[in-house]
Formats: structure tokens, sequence, C-alpha cells
């Protein structure tokens, strides 16, 4: 399947030090991959996207590099694949403001957000007074230029600035926190996010030389510190980086970069919602069991029987799209065959209109059954009442289906398991596990048709 084509490795380059870093499958193969002349090709001379021809293509062969970003923008409902370059350049033009305002509003409550700089430290108590310790005040007063992030997670020292005075500039920023009094509840919660951003930003895909460049790492903390702002109900949650750094990394303008993450969230945050007694993704893991239960019995027995029924081993592949589990390369490549598979023409309409009724009103609309990717055509054709269910589900009941055999016989306990798919990490091939989550999702809804 691999043997032909140009591999996609060098377009993001891995720092040379890191030498056990998976290589990808993914290879760029002419005829297969959407490039850049057949993604040209599929607009209209107004702009109309021939979004159909485009998933075939996507689906078969991935999305060229260079162009990723603008494709996925299409994906992942930022833009109507029907819409004009007009008004698609007039809805980027108005987002990019909006953005900025939201920015403008953190960086006037924590001025190191837009900065250029980041903290890996708390700047307050959970009552909501100021912290002044000195890793705090050197770690918000990093010289862009001068700093960058230690091999331990930790931010390095300004070199050329003496600790005091980092330690008095920071305080300043500190008693601004408090100087009119008590702050807000809804404050108080997001700047106890900033740090823990930090720490998680510090440690994303760390084998990328992009990430050497300390303005990227700003750019990715400042990304989740608005998002966490504006989503008051989840925040910010470990994991959301892994999401969002590719956004970075394919999509030039921060605005842009951070709406393409706003639409992603849309789709995923529901697994980070969490109650005192339970974590949204819980309710996929539940959804798995019940999958593997009908299309593998015997192994969902075997796993109940070792205490894994909750199926609690898979929580990482459903709570970051599998991004430990492939290659950097390889899960884009698998995410945007996942997109391109549940793709609804209505994504756009539906992310756009507040009101509910106009949501719905739009899902009335006539729209050819090939506008819809593969894996939402067949949730259409089974016309089951219930709320279809999300590919990555299928994808980890593939992967495990995929590694049965292994974990009857080699799984005496849950230590086993984890070992087993952990040693898949870097082996997965991504369009073998999409076409058997297909196979699998299929034979799922003819089970379920059967029932009475």
């Amino acid at each position: 399947m691999w043997s032909s084509g140009e591999p996609a490795d060098s377009y993001y380059e891995v720092r040379p030090e890191c030498t056990d870093v998976p290589k990808s499958k993914f290879k760029i193969r002419a005829g297969k991959t959407l490039s850049v002349r057949k993604w040209q090709s599929a607009f209209s001379p107004e702009g109309l996207l021939d979004i159909g021809k485009t998933l075939n293509r996507i689906q078969h062969g991935g999305i060229h590099p260079s162009i990723r970003g603008e494709v996925w923008e299409f994906l992942l409902g930022c833009y109507d694949a029907k819409s004009t370059y007009e008004e698609r350049e007039e809805i980027r033009e108005q987002r990019r403001i909006q953005y900025a305002r939201l920015k403008e509003v953190c960086c006037e409550i924590f001025p190191v957000v837009g900065s250029g700089r980041f903290i890996t430290a708390p700047v307050v108590t959970e009552d909501g007074q100021p912290i002044q310790e000195p890793l705090v005040a050197l770690e918000t007063n990093q010289d862009k230029a001068s700093a960058s992030p230690s091999e331990d997670g930790n931010s390095a020292e300004v070199a050329g600035s003496s600790d005091a005075d980092n330690i008095v500039a920071t305080s300043e920023i500190v008693k601004e926190l408090t100087s009119h009094g008590p702050l807000d509840k809804k404050i108080i919660q997001w700047l106890l996010t900033l740090h823990q951003i930090g720490l998680d930003v510090v440690r994303t895909d760390r084998t990328l030389v992009f990430y050497e460049k300390k303005e990227n790492l700003s750019k990715l903390w400042d990304i989740l510190a608005v998002y966490a702002w504006i989503d008051t109900d989840v925040g910010y949650c470990q994991g959301m980086s892994d999401l969002c750094s590719p956004m970075i990394m394919l999509l030039e303008d921060e605005a842009d970069a951070f709406w393409c993450f706003e639409r992603l969230m849309r789709r995923l945050r529901g697994n980070f919602r969490c109650t005192d007694s339970s974590v949204g993704v819980e309710t996929q893991l539940t959804t798995l069991a019940s999958v593997t239960q009908v299309i593998d019995p015997k192994l969902h027995q075997h796993l109940d029987a070792l205490g894994g029924g909750d199926y609690l081993f898979a929580f990482r592949m459903l709570m970051v799209l599998f991004r430990r589990e492939f290659s950097f390369c390889d899960s884009l490549y698998l995410w945007e065959m996942m997109w391109a598979l549940e793709y609804d023409p209505d994504l756009f309409m539906m992310y756009e209109e507040a009101d509910y009724d106009k949501a719905e009103g739009s899902k009335g609309r006539s729209k050819s059954i090939r506008q819809y990717g593969k894996y939402e055509r067949e949730n259409m054709r089974s016309g089951g009442a219930e709320a279809p269910l999300p590919i990555s589900v299928f994808l980890v009941a593939s992967v495990l289906k995929d590694k049965s055999a292994k974990l009857l016989t080699e799984a005496r306990g849950l230590d086993d398991v984890v070992k087993i798919l952990n040693d898949m990490t870097g082996n997965l091939d991504a369009k073998k596990a999409c076409t058997g989550a297909m196979k699998l999702h299929k034979k799922y809804l003819k089970k379920q048709a059967k029932k009475p």
C-alpha cells in the first residue's frame, strides 16, 4: 500500500536529537492524495466547492500537507462549501476582528496574554489572592528573544535581566489583578488554568522543530488561554493542547487557527465536560463497550473478565483522537479521513445559527447524498432514530478487533491489555484503521437493524 509515493515527514521536521520518533506511513501519492491542482480545480469561478469530489479524494488518499490547513477549515465547518470567495473573505475578516477583541479582553485581565510569553506556575490562589513568588515572576517576564523552554518543561531564566527586576515587574501585574477589589469567580477560574496550559504547552509535540521557536509556543498558549476564557462550561482541560497544536502549524494566522480549533472543540467538548462523578468521554467508552459486545462478543467477555469492562484503557485514544497512538503526520492523515467520512454539508449552518429552530430548519434543505461523507451516508441509510455514533468509537473498536487474537491469548490482566495497546504506538496504519472502522460500522448497523 505504501510502496510508492513521496514521504510526508519532511513537512513536519523532527529535531535531530529525537531519533526514536516513528516514521509516518502516509505518503503523498499522485492521483490519490488531494493535490494543490485538484483542490484549486474543485472550485467554481465564484468559489463554490465541489465537496463531493473533494471528500472522495480525501477518503482515498488524504490531503497534501501544503493545503491541509485551508481544506480542514471546510471539513470542520468553518466555511460552507457553497459559499463564494467573497463571502468567505468577509467571514474570515469578521472572525479575525472577533478574535482580536477576545484576546484584548484577556490581555486587559492578564497582560502576559499576547505578549509573546507564557507562564508555567500559578499566579493566584483558589480564593483569588495573587501569588508573588520568584518562579512566577521569572516566567511571566521572559524576554522573547533570549528565553526558551528548558528540557524539563520549565522556562529558562532571562538572559541579561536581574531576578529582582523581574520580580518587581511581575508584582505590578499581580497587584493590578486585585487592585479594584475581589476578583470575579470567572476571572479566578480562568487565571487558575493559565499555568496548567503553560505546563502542557511546553510538553506538546516537543520532538518537532516548529516548537523550538518560542513564538510558536506562546501562540499555542494564547489560543488555549482565549478559548478557556470563552468556554466557561469546559474551560481548559489536559489534552486540548494536543488537539490545538496542528492548527498552529497548518494555519499561519493565529485567528484562523483559533477558529479552526474552536470548531473542532464543538465536536469534542463533550469529551472534556466533567462533573463530580464522571468525565464526558465515559459516554463514548460505554458506547465502545456496547459496540464491541455486538461485533466481537468473545473479546468483550474477555476484557470484562479482566476488569476492563469500563474500557478505560481506551480513554486516551478517544480523548485526543489517537494523537499518541499514531506518528504526528499519520494522526493528521487519520483526522482528515475521519472528518471527510463524517462530513455533513449542514455543519456550517448548524454552527453559525445561534437560534435552535433555524439550525434545525437548515437540515430540511435539499442536498445531494454525494455531499455527505461516506460514514454519514451509511447513518442516513440506516434511518435510526438515535443520534449517530462518532466514527472515533469504531476506530477504537477496529484497533481492538485487529489485536483481538493477541488480547485473547496474551492478556491475563489489565496491565497486559495496556501494554499490548501501547506497543502499537507509531505502528498503526491510519488507512487500514479507517477501512476497518467503516466495516465494523456497517456490521454494527446490520446487527442493530435485526433487533426486534
